[in-house]
């Protein structure tokens, strides 16, 4: 295979910091929809969509989960990048190059960056994960997670692996206003908040983010104190956006972007909603903790020069009981899935 060109820098992190210190994430570009509307663009269909994917990137992991919750794995395929993010993107490797990565089977591509092209030849903005790219007309569809969750939620339950998965909806009306809240300061403060806390280039800008992260952590806690869930007794879309960056949260972040006031083993209520998230089959299955670390402490030079991967820690704790059993809660009720 043809080696890629270089081509502009594609990491956020070098791009997106402000005059001030502080990490400001770039939109994303593709945002097209699939729909079930026969008329409509981009038809839900089985076979016909493709994930390129990041084990390590929690943005990524949110459409894993759903997929696999979904019982979509058979219907959307899925790419794994390297874990290591150079100076040219994300790349395609062979498994024993990097346990659990694959080659580009769609595209035959080096760098994901060459499927960008594919889709815009002019491209010159980020490079990111998840992607989801449409066989059929050749082009990419979406690279907003938040956006492709709900299209996964949704869109393709005509070929959900069972009619309970199918029925399984984690943006209910009912709850939308709730759900919709709770992202509202989750994302900025947590979800991205770690981010801010990790490139920030400046002491002001760090203690900024991270004041706000463990009050929007401290927050929660008092959420789940009270709630099995963030809205209330069921799973929804606010769960599957946080838990991606909990279970980071202790294996990565708390050394490597310095968010190491207390860890989330150190929350009673909040080490045990990840726990009971973490031990669903479906969820821990798209858990990697070999891809999070050799990425985050591998790719970010900045950060951590020598790129030395850290033994520990040990996460051992997952396996505990999580003791929400006396909160009210609704089982997702599918064998081998969630329970």
């Amino acid at each position: 295979m043809a080696a890629a060109a270089a081509g502009p820098t594609t990491n956020s992190w070098e791009t997106s910091v402000d005059a001030r210190g502080e990490y400001k994430r770039k939109d994303s570009v593709f945002r097209d929809a699939v729909t079930r509307d026969e008329g409509g663009k981009f038809v839900a269909e089985a076979g016909r969509y493709h994930l390129y994917v990041s084990l390590a990137c929690p943005w990524a992991h949110r459409t894993l989960i759903t997929r696999a919750l979904k019982g979509l794995q058979d219907v959307i395929s899925v790419t794994v990048v390297d874990w290591h993010l150079g100076p040219r993107g994300w790349k395609f490797s062979a498994g024993d190059e990097c346990p659990g990565c694959t080659p580009d089977a769609v595209n035959g591509k080096e760098y994901l960056r060459e499927v960008y092209e594919l889709a815009d030849p002019g491209y010159t903005g980020n490079v990111t994960v998840p992607t989801l790219w449409d066989t059929k007309s050749k082009t990419i569809v979406n690279n907003e997670s938040s956006e492709l969750i709900r299209m996964l939620f949704t869109e393709f339950n005509a070929f959900c692996a069972t009619p309970e998965q199918a029925a399984l909806d984690f943006y209910p009306a009912d709850l939308r206003p709730a759900i919709d809240a709770v992202n509202e300061w989750i994302y900025p403060s947590i979800n991205n908040g770690v981010y801010r806390c990790g490139f920030a280039t400046s002491q002001d800008a760090y203690n900024e983010a991270f004041d706000e992260l463990f009050a929007a952590l401290d927050r929660v806690e008092g959420i789940l104190e009270r709630s099995r869930y963030l809205c209330g007794p069921r799973l929804t879309e606010a769960d599957l956006r946080l838990f991606p960056t909990l279970i980071r949260f202790d294996a990565c972040y708390v050394q490597h972007f310095k968010t190491n006031l207390r860890r989330i083993a150190d929350y009673p209520a909040l080490s045990g909603y990840v726990r009971e998230l973490y031990q669903m089959p479906a969820i821990r299955g798209t858990c990697d903790f070999e891809h999070i670390k050799q990425h985050y402490m591998g790719s970010h030079k900045g950060i951590n020069p020598l790129g030395i991967i850290p033994r520990g820690p040990d996460m051992g704790y997952l396996e505990a009981p999580h003791g929400r059993g006396h909160l009210e809660g609704i089982p997702l009720g599918i064998k081998g899935v969630s329970e």
